[in-house]
């Protein structure tokens, strides 16, 4: 059983670092040098501890300004509802964060030391978008919109450079369409928490326009991440196996009709969350077979 504290890690949602860098293994198994498990295993510590250090600082972040009084947790939204019950440990929740981002940090050294220093150009913006994450992105709707994308897709090709020593077109086309999914994941999870997060300065698409122009904005994404994987496989950078993938897809529409429906938001976010992890897990599978 995991020590309480360790809730405000979130744990179910590291499960997208977790297939992120599985994605990337599975891009690398397919060349004819095998990658070292070592460094595939020091990938996977450094994508968890700078998931879990984005989760840990968001969480007492959201505790110090009230945002967590104001908020109902959903299995997808709000927070973990762990300092709001435990307030004596808002300081734990601080260290907890910021140790995790110091072993980001001396993971990535260990990495660009062993891969050479092309991985700072990922790995550099990938810490900053830890560190700025909840004090200002989530003060801006536009980087709010994109900045969860732009983390997990230079996670994806970080990974892929130390296993394979270089960036592919699958890899980025793989990283696109991540992208696109992971930017809709907290597009709609926004949704319910729109009247807390007016009441302590956070600007999102969803607190500034509202559900219809938020599901145009997720339904670009949605097929933007269609688009760049259906060309991937057109050109060739991904295997034709690739379109194992493609029904993933349905979820996503699955969630944008559900969200239209009164009452129904808990179905799409569950949709949703099921299509951002399914596809990068079938484009592995079909990777790794195709």
């Amino acid at each position: 059983m995991l020590p309480p504290l360790l809730k405000t890690l979130r744990p179910p949602f590291l499960l997208l670092a977790v297939v992120t860098v599985l994605l990337a293994a599975a891009l690398a198994a397919r060349l004819p040098q095998p990658f070292p498990a070592g460094a595939a295993l020091l990938v996977l510590a450094g994508a968890l501890a700078a998931h879990g250090a984005v989760n840990a600082l968001n969480e007492y972040a959201d505790f110090r300004s009230g945002l967590d009084m104001q908020t109902e947790p959903t299995p997808f939204s709000g927070g973990s509802g762990y300092l709001p019950a435990h307030p004596d440990m808002a300081a734990a929740t601080l260290l907890l964060g910021v140790s995790l981002l110091g072993a980001c940090l001396a993971i990535g050294i260990v990495l660009v030391w062993q891969t050479g220093p092309a991985l700072l150009w990922v790995g550099a913006p990938g810490v900053l978008l830890i560190a700025a994450y909840t004090p200002w992105i989530t003060r801006n709707r536009w980087l709010s919109l994109l900045a969860p994308g732009l983390g997990f897709g230079l996670m994806l090709l970080g990974a892929e450079l130390v296993l394979t020593g270089s960036f592919s077109g699958g890899g980025i086309s793989a990283a696109l369409v991540l992208g696109c999914l992971t930017n809709n994941l907290l597009l709609l999870n926004q949704l319910p928490d729109r009247a807390a997060d007016a009441l302590v300065g956070r600007d999102n698409i969803p607190l500034r326009y509202g559900l219809g122009v938020t599901l145009r904005v997720y339904a670009v994404q949605w097929l933007i991440a269609l688009l760049f994987l259906l060309v991937a496989l057109i050109s060739r950078w991904l295997p034709l196996a690739g379109a194992l993938a493609l029904p993933a897809f349905a979820l996503g529409a699955h969630a944008l009709v559900q969200a239209q429906k009164p009452g129904q938001l808990a179905i799409a976010l569950r949709s949703n969350v099921l299509q951002t992890l399914m596809v990068p897990v079938l484009l592995a599978l079909a990777l790794v077979v195709g």
